[in-house]
């Protein structure tokens, strides 16, 4: 077998993984892609005669890019270290009869929109060491020269990530339960009853919205007078997946999808619900298999 093809038929091997990674960096799909894209160009250019792990090579690798176009998309903001106000990042939807097995390897470890909020706050370089070392077990001693720091230093930048991670709203781990909360929202919403809405909501629960334009808004009544706003849109929706739990999709029968809802569902109310509506985001999704 020829060098490029044994290269390429080992770099397919490690896709999966290589996806994962950049998912959980970049929090977007088709950027992710494109980072793999690119490991595969580097990959081809490169001598790797003298690498004996080609998989940790490439996660490397993709761990580098990755880096790269964080440092690219912090650089833009006033403040790399503030969250965008109702920043909902790209969901991955499926189908609730089963998700296919690519994705189940892209979701592995339950990364839910809630985590990858708290991600995108992070300084570049500490998104880097958390995702590498905490996420895919890569040694400190080979995420240092990527951000070209000692070992202690890179751990240290891992560390700071998981106190910030630590105040991830954690989901209820029965799905059939979160299945039954997101069908009663969706009947309520539909109905317009609006006290039925407030007693499936958290006190505190937060609202991210991005329609093109992003925004945020706290607490049961407010957020369930926003529901009730979007009580067409409800009408339109049907319970899928979205980062592998109970969430929505407004799909009319022709046509593009209006909507996509993810929750974050604890203690049987919803805390979190992040609601993506920009028709530009919302054209990349892969809705196919649906």
């Amino acid at each position: 077998m020829e060098r490029n093809e044994l290269l390429a038929e080992r770099f397919e091997a490690e896709r999966g993984q290589l996806r994962a990674v950049a998912y959980r960096m970049l929090g977007s799909l088709s950027e992710a892609e494109d980072a793999v894209q690119e490991a595969w160009f580097r990959l081809d250019r490169a001598d790797t005669t003298e690498v004996r792990n080609l998989a940790a090579w490439l996660t490397t690798v993709v761990g580098r890019v990755c880096l790269d176009m964080l440092r690219t998309r912090t650089s833009r903001r006033e403040d790399p270290l503030e969250p965008v106000v109702g920043h909902v990042p790209e969901p991955v939807i499926s189908n609730p009869d089963g998700v296919d097995p690519e994705q189940e390897a892209l979701l592995a470890d339950s990364v839910g929109l809630a985590l990858l909020v708290v991600l995108d706050t992070l300084a570049p370089a500490e998104r880097l060491a958390f995702v590498l070392h905490d996420m895919f077990a890569v040694p400190f001693e080979d995420i240092a020269p990527i951000v070209d720091k000692s070992p202690a230093a890179t751990r240290q930048l891992a560390s700071r990530a998981r106190r910030r991670v630590q105040g991830v709203e954690v989901p209820d781990g029965d799905l059939a339960r979160q299945a039954e909360v997101v069908d009663a929202f969706l009947a309520a919403a539909r109905g317009g009853e609006f006290d039925a809405l407030v007693a499936l909501l958290d006190p505190d629960v937060v609202l991210r919205v991005d329609t093109g334009v992003t925004s945020m808004l706290r607490g049961a009544a407010l957020v369930a007078n926003q529901a009730l706003m979007f009580r067409q849109g409800a009408l339109l929706s049907r319970r899928v997946l979205v980062n592998g739990l109970p969430g929505m999709v407004a799909l009319p029968e022709h046509g593009p999808a209006r909507s996509v809802m993810g929750l974050t569902i604890r203690d049987g109310r919803i805390v979190e619900i992040y609601i993506l509506a920009d028709p530009e985001r919302l054209a990349t999704l892969d809705l196919s298999k649906l």
